[in-house]
């Protein structure tokens, strides 16, 4: 059976690549190396995702100021302006379907997946910074009481910003478990 999904690229910041891929690969005898896109390609991804997303504004009539660029190896779209929450949407499920729908977009136009990450009115970065006092709050609590924490299940995003945080600090580790959308982490001492 052929897999004809387009792979989603927070999975490559959440987990690991599967054996049976990694398997397959090697026996196609496969000597091609993956390179990274150029920053002019991941431009163009970024570019095509704001021409997407302007479309969609246009569509709802939302006034928003858009913004490309290229951040850590990523093309990411920025969306600025007033009244832009509907486009979040609760805990940031319309913000991530409307990410997929612009990955779509540029995966349409380059025949190439894209690591797109599209922000909406600051939300990405402001929800960083409460899973981070959320991540510290869990491994105070590991390391106080020497006990495993389950946090609440989480986005690929949500989870990729806790391990960042759960990772910088000493005797701790992380990991996820269990399948989207139900998918969480676990924060124990470290082995």
């Amino acid at each position: 059976m052929t897999d004809t999904s387009i792979p989603s690229a927070d999975q490559s910041l959440d987990e690991e690549t599967a054996p049976a891929a990694v398997a397959d690969e090697a026996e196609a005898g496969s000597s091609q190396e993956k390179k990274a896109p150029a920053e002019s390609d991941l431009f163009r991804q970024s570019e095509i995702a704001a021409d997407y997303v302007e479309g969609l504004l246009d569509i709802l009539d939302y006034d928003g100021d858009i913004d490309e660029l290229v951040s850590g190896g990523r093309p990411v779209v920025e969306v600025v302006g007033a009244h832009l929450q509907n486009l979040v949407g609760q805990r940031g499920a319309t913000l991530e379907a409307l990410q997929e729908l612009a990955r779509l977009a540029v995966f349409r136009q380059t025949g190439t997946p894209s690591r797109l990450l599209l922000d909406v009115g600051g939300y990405r970065a402001t929800r960083r910074k409460e899973l981070a006092a959320v991540a510290k709050n869990a491994v105070e609590k590991v390391k106080e009481y020497g006990e495993p924490v389950r946090l609440e299940p989480m986005s690929a995003f949500e989870r990729k910003c806790v391990h960042d945080v759960v990772n910088a600090m000493s005797g701790v580790e992380s990991e996820s478990e269990g399948v989207e959308p139900n998918r969480r982490i676990i924060v124990r001492p470290a082995d």
